[in-house]
């Protein structure tokens, strides 16, 4: 099991899907925890499904929304150049972004704009947030963005339970430079030498134990 202080770090995982109701299936399948609805982005031109890691924590199950074209930078997350679906990121925990954010950048680490978002949820309520940039993607999607929900309720309070994350960790060619780019912005995540880029988590779930990458 993965230390108390990689766990704590995690706001949510994103599951990349090139159609939502497909990503839905797939998880269900793996995990036997069917996520619910989650929401519209007409900003970036998508919807979700989150699926709870624990009380605090939450597998995001992102796609194209067909009903909001992306706008003329593209969907995050590559989803309009997807191929199949996959761990393509995740969200620290974070508060005053901004600092965060300018501390990374004096140490080379570029997290990008602070940005704030939105969605209706489907039982009714506003959820609101702030966010480091979805596009600015560093290390491969290994280096987290940072996310406040403010005074928002965490999106794991309403998501459909099941699921515990016990471990995070990841695999990238240049390990040492991945390492270096996560002590920079004080995040605790394993990273070992790989052959290609990838995040891999631990999922206690009704069917067992289960690895997603």
């Amino acid at each position: 099991m993965a230390s108390p202080e990689v766990l704590a770090h995690v706001d949510h995982l994103v599951y990349a899907a090139a159609d939502l109701d497909r990503g839905v299936a797939e998880v269900e399948r793996l995990l036997g925890v069917r996520a619910g609805a989650g929401g519209r982005h007409p900003m970036w031109g998508t919807r979700n499904a989150l699926a709870a890691l624990g009380a605090s924590s939450y597998l995001e199950i992102i796609a194209p929304d067909p009903d909001h074209p992306p706008n003329s930078e593209g969907r995050p997350f590559g989803l309009d150049a997807l191929e199949s679906s996959r761990l393509v990121g995740w969200a620290a925990k974070g508060r005053h972004l901004a600092n965060i954010r300018d501390a990374a950048a004096r140490h080379g680490v570029e997290l990008g704009e602070v940005l704030t978002g939105s969605r209706n949820q489907p039982e009714g309520g506003v959820l609101t947030w702030t966010l480091t940039d979805l596009r600015c993607v560093v290390a491969d999607g290994i280096v987290p963005f940072f996310i406040d929900w403010g005074t928002s309720p965490h999106p794991a309070l309403l998501a459909s339970q099941g699921a515990i994350l016990v471990e995070l960790f990841a695999e990238h060619p240049d390990a040492d430079r991945v390492r270096r780019l996560l002590r920079i912005i004080a995040v605790e995540l394993p990273v070992s030498a790989g052959p290609v880029p990838a995040l891999m988590a631990r999922i206690d779930c009704p069917c067992g134990r289960v690895l997603i990458r």
